[in-house]
C-alpha cells in the first residue's frame, strides 16, 4: 500500500474509547522533532530502575560488552530461584533510535522473566543522530553474540535465548535476526517484536492515517529515522540490517510473534512483515489490537485491550520458553 493516498483523504480509526481518553490527556507532543531529542532524554518517560526492582525477585548486575566500536552497557537480571540452566531474554528497547535506555519499557519483560526463571539482557546500543546507521543494529548484535557466548557463565540454555524488542528495539531485534541468519551467527529460539519499526519509506496507509497524532506520529518517525539514515532515508541503498522491511528474504529466520495496535503508524508494515515471514516458510503469530495506539500496554497497562495483549503475549512466550 503506498502513495496514491494522502493523509487528508484517509479516515483514522478511532482510539479505544478507554485508550482516547488517556491519549487525549497525554502530555507527549504530537510531532517529535529533531530539537526535542536532548529534552526528551534529559526525562525518563518510565519508572526509575531501582523502582522496577522493589516488587521483583530479581538481581540486578551492570556488565560491559565489546561493541564494534568500544564497550557497550549492559544490565543482567537474574531471578533469585532460577534453576541451574534457565532460558534468555535478550531486550532491546524502544525509543524511535533517538531516546530511550536500556530500562525503557522493562518492567513487562522482567515480568516474562520471573514467571519462566529467564535471565534477562538488556543492552545500551547507541543512539542516532550521534550514531547513525549502521551502530544500533551493530551494537544490538554484538549484545546478542556476547549473550550466546557468556551463557554458561550467566546460567543461560544456549539454545533458549528470546530475541525481544520493543518499538525501535523491535526493529534491531529483526535486524540481529538477520544479521545472525547471514553471518551464522547464534540462533534466537525465537523473536519477539512488540509494535516493531520496520519501514523508514513512509509510504503505508497507517503511517497516513497517523500523521499529526498518536504517542508515535508520523512526523516522530521522520525524525526518528532521518536521525538513523540521514540523507539515505527513503533511497533503495538502505541496509535491510537497519530497515529489516528491506529484507527480500526472510526465510531462515527464527518463529516470531508480532503485535501491534490498529491506530497507529506501524500497522501496515508489521503486518507486511508477518505475511512475508509466512510466505518464507517462517512461523509467526500476528495481534492486531483495535483502537490501540502505539506502546498502548506500557502507556496504560491495567486498560482492558492492554491485559489482553500482555494475556496473548504470555502466553506466546510461555509456550515457546516451555518448548
Amino acid at each position: 500500500m503506498t502513495a496514491a493516498f494522502t493523509s487528508q483523504a484517509l479516515a483514522r480509526l478511532p482510539y479505544d474509547p478507554e485508550l482516547g481518553e488517556l491519549h487525549a490527556n497525554s502530555p507527549l507532543p504530537a510531532a517529535i522533532t529533531a530539537e526535542m531529542t536532548g529534552p526528551l532524554r534529559a526525562a525518563p518517560f518510565t519508572a526509575p530502575i531501582e523502582e522496577v526492582l522493589a516488587t521483583r525477585a530479581l538481581d540486578h548486575r551492570v556488565v560491559t560488552v565489546p561493541g564494534p566500536d568500544g564497550e557497550l552497557t549492559a544490565s543482567v537480571f537474574t531471578p533469585r530461584d532460577k534453576a541451574a540452566t534457565a532460558p534468555g531474554i535478550y531486550f532491546l528497547h524502544g525509543g524511535g533510535m533517538i531516546i530511550g535506555d536500556r530500562f525503557t519499557g522493562i518492567a513487562n519483560i522482567l515480568d516474562r522473566a520471573l514467571e519462566h526463571g529467564a535471565v534477562v539482557v538488556s543492552l545500551d546500543y547507541r543512539l542516532a543522530p550521534e550514531h547513525p546507521a549502521p551502530a544500533p543494529v551493530e551494537d544490538a548484535y554484538a549484545g546478542f553474540v556476547w549473550t550466546a557466548a557468556h551463557a554458561a557463565e550467566l546460567g543461560i540454555d544456549p539454545e533458549r535465548i528470546l530475541l525481544a524488542g520493543t518499538s525501535a528495539g523491535g526493529g534491531l531485534a529483526a535486524g540481529v535476526a538477520l544479521l545472525a541468519r547471514d553471518r551464522k551467527g547464534p540462533t534466537a529460539l525465537a523473536q519477539l517484536l512488540m509494535s516493531p519499526m520496520l519501514d523508514d519509506r513512509d509510504r503505508t496507509v497507517s503511517t497516513l492515517q497517523y500523521s499529526g497524532t498518536g504517542s508515535w506520529s508520523r512526523e516522530s518517525n521522520t525524525t526518528g529515522w532521518t536521525a538513523l539514515l540521514g540523507d539515505l532515508r527513503g533511497t533503495d541503498t538502505v541496509s535491510p540490517y537497519s530497515a529489516p522491511a528491506r529484507a527480500t528474504d526472510l526465510s531462515g529466520l527464527p518463529p516470531a510473534l508480532i503485535d501491534v495496535g490498529s491506530a497507529e503508524v506501524f500497522r501496515d508494515e508489521d503486518v507486511t512483515y508477518a505475511s512475508r515471514l509466512w510466505a518464507a516458510g517462517v512461523q509467526a503469530e500476528l495481534h492486531v489490537w483495535a483502537g490501540n495506539f502505539h506502546i498502548f500496554d506500557g502507556a496504560a497497562p491495567a486498560a482492558a485491550l492492554s491485559t489482553a495483549a500482555l494475556t496473548a503475549r504470555t502466553a506466546w512466550v510461555r509456550r515457546t520458553l516451555g518448548a
